[in-house]
């Protein structure tokens, strides 16, 4: 099985340039199987959407625990992406392109950006990334993202899995 495991935080990126300043930071990466196809979009939606129940149950939570603060649930940030363009999950979809593909949010308590690119023509063959951005703008979006970062790390590599066993078939 393809393990996905943190790199560094590609700078060819279209997310480079939001690095600076970032509360969080990471990226992570799988190698995929060979024969997987170029539809980033479809791995993006194997990732995201076909998700774990404890990913699903600790979604759940978080909009639960967050609600009383004003913080959007991730069902009210899907609908209401929904309603102005394409959705992945219940992450709008922002911007893509044939090597590279950005979701993500802005909310009162922080802004996320997750980009999701293919590399071609690494040593192992072709490997899907993730890259997680998040600019906190207050109190709670730190304080948020200070419970929330470890969970995260957890649920990108295992997205990154999710996605490469689909393609895998």
């Amino acid at each position: 099985m393809f393990k996905a495991h943190a790199v560094p935080v590609p700078s060819d990126s279209v997310l480079a340039p939001r690095y600076v300043g970032a509360n969080l930071l990471d990226a992570f990466a799988i190698r995929l199987p060979p024969g997987a196809n170029d539809d980033l979009e479809g791995l993006a939606r194997a990732g995201l959407e076909r998700q774990a129940w404890w990913i699903r149950a600790l979604t759940r939570m978080r909009d639960a625990i967050m609600a009383p603060v004003g913080v959007k649930s991730s069902r009210a940030v899907g609908a209401a992406a929904a309603a102005r363009g394409p959705v992945i999950g219940f992450f709008p979809l922002l911007s893509q392109s044939a090597g590279e593909l950005v979701l993500g949010e802005d909310d009162r308590h922080l802004d996320f950006r997750v980009a999701l690119l293919l590399r071609a023509g690494a040593t192992d063959g072709r490997e899907l990334v993730v890259v997680t951005v998040v600019h906190c703008h207050n109190w709670l979006g730190r304080t948020y993202l200070a419970v929330i970062a470890p969970f995260h790390r957890v649920i990108a590599r295992a997205s990154l899995e999710q996605a490469a066993r689909a393609v895998r078939g």
